[in-house]
């Protein structure tokens, strides 16, 4: 099993390889706030093709953990660009990626301080 340390510098080379612009510290708090899920094959990944699974993350991420209460069609929004930013085909979006993504899109990198 991989070290958060090593979870954190293989998001750190992907995210400069993407081009995200995504701080070091950032994917770093997101990738330890995550926890175990990191280290298992399929909840390592986002799937944007899963319209349940962006459901979850409106549902339990953004609306459970920093705490937003606004428009459902907002929060869409926000996870369809980082769904674009990551690549349409890029089969490997990080969810530590994409959830920093989406901290930084909206915000909210204050939860995380």
């Amino acid at each position: 099993m991989s070290t958060l340390a090593e979870k954190v510098a293989h998001y750190t080379a992907v995210n400069n390889d993407l081009g995200l612009g995504l701080k070091e510290d950032l994917i770093s708090k997101v990738a330890k706030g995550l926890g175990p899920s990191i280290y298992k094959s399929d909840s390592e990944l986002v799937s944007c093709s899963d319209k349940e699974e962006l459901a979850r993350v409106r549902e339990n991420f953004l609306k459970g953990k920093l705490g937003f209460k606004g428009h459902e069609e907002d929060l869409d929004h926000a996870i369809k660009e980082a769904c674009e930013a990551m690549g349409t085909s890029n089969r490997n979006k990080y969810r530590a990626l994409f959830y920093a993504l989406l901290v930084r899109r909206l915000g909210r990198e204050d939860v995380y301080a």
